[in-house]
Order: structure tokens, then C-alpha cells, then sequence
């Protein structure tokens, strides 16, 4: 198994499949990220991937971090709040792609109602004073990836333990960053798929 660290939990079950909000990466909605979207919805999951970007798209990482400066890490995050919000009293899946990811843990971490947090390829930083007593979180990552060092990340779950979530780290040693977008040289298809055999199952347990 390609586990790095895991804790095993016993999740209260709430009748129903929860709703997923799923941000795309710094790329912009590409492609992929409705194919995942299709996936959880196949598995019977209501699903809304908000443009953060509104329609723009990078051809590139370096690309795609001119689009996330010029817009702004707060206006992205502004946007990423404007859409959930409609939806958080159902009790949302915070989920994310890299840059998402980062969006996704903010917002999940500041949603007491939220059911969960699936990040793929990237985190963010956490308040000394975050809580988010027994939340489930699921982060899958490549190993090594240079925007995720394993400092980091050891520290990233230290905190994440602290502030009270039950929290899984999954790493995939060769794949590329973003290895789960099949048009990009990241793609690593095993990994690829062995993620979302985790990550499905992940969302029927919530």
C-alpha cells in the first residue's frame, strides 16, 4: 500500500450521499476535472464544480500562476466562499485540485457543518487555532512533489491531528504533481486510478 500515514476512525454514518464541492487547480476547469465529477457522480453523489476563474484556462503551470496572481489569493478564495455557501447547510465534501485543495481545506476548516475534506495534490497553511474536532480528511499526493515537500507535510499533519480531524495521507512514489489529469505530462494512470479507488471509497464512508 502506498500509505504514508494513516489513522484509522470510526465515522458516524449519516443517511444519504453527501454533496461535493470540487475547485479546480491553478490550471481552471479543465477537463478533467468534470471527469472527476462524473466519477462521483457515477458513485451517486451530487457534485458542483464552480469556475473560479470564469472560463479562463492555462496551458501551463507557469501559466496558470500568472492566472492565480492576477486574480488574487483572496478573490479566489471569496469566489470558492460565494459558491458553497448556497450549499453548506446540507453539509458539504470540500474537495480540490492542488490550488483547490488549498481552497478546499480553508473552507472546509471554517464550515462546522462540514462532512468532509478530499484534497488531491495540494494543502495550505492552518491557523494555531484551527479546530475542526473529527472531521475526515483525505489528502493523496505525489512522492516526491516539489510544491509539497515531506517537511511540510509531516508538519501539515501534526497540525491538521492538532486542530482535531481525522486525517489520511496517501503518496504515490514517481507520479507528477498533478498526476490525476490525464492531459498533462504529470499523468501517471496507475496512481491515477488507485486514488480514486481510495478517494470513492472515502466519500461512501461519509
Amino acid at each position: 500500500m502506498r500509505r504514508l500515514l494513516t489513522v484509522l476512525r470510526e465515522v458516524t454514518r449519516v443517511p444519504g450521499s453527501p454533496t461535493v464541492v470540487l475547485f479546480h487547480s491553478s490550471y481552471g476547469l479543465r477537463p478533467a476535472v468534470h471527469a472527476a465529477a462524473d466519477r462521483m457522480r457515477a458513485a451517486g453523489h451530487e457534485v458542483h464544480v464552480p469556475d473560479l476563474y470564469d472560463g479562463r484556462t492555462a496551458g501551463s503551470v507557469e501559466e496558470g500562476m500568472d492566472l492565480k496572481d492576477e486574480i488574487g489569493g483572496d478573490e479566489l478564495l471569496r469566489r470558492a466562499v460565494a459558491a458553497a455557501a448556497p450549499l453548506s447547510d446540507r453539509g458539504l465534501v470540500y474537495a480540490g485540485f492542488s490550488l483547490g485543495g488549498s481552497l478546499a481545506q480553508n473552507l472546509a476548516l471554517a464550515d462546522e457543518k462540514a462532512r468532509g475534506l478530499l484534497m488531491l495534490h495540494g494543502t495550505s497553511d492552518l491557523a494555531e487555532d484551527a479546530s475542526a474536532d473529527g472531521l475526515p480528511v483525505q489528502l493523496h499526493v505525489a512522492d516526491p512533489d516539489p510544491f509539497e515537500p515531506h517537511d511540510w507535510l509531516n508538519a501539515w499533519y501534526l497540525r491538521m491531528r492538532r486542530a482535531g480531524t481525522e486525517v489520511e495521507i496517501f503518496r504515490y512514489p514517481g507520479a507528477g504533481h498533478l498526476y490525476t489529469d490525464p492531459d498533462l505530462p504529470d499523468h501517471d494512470p496507475e496512481a491515477a486510478e488507485e486514488t480514486w479507488s481510495v478517494a470513492l471509497s472515502f466519500l461512501a464512508e461519509l
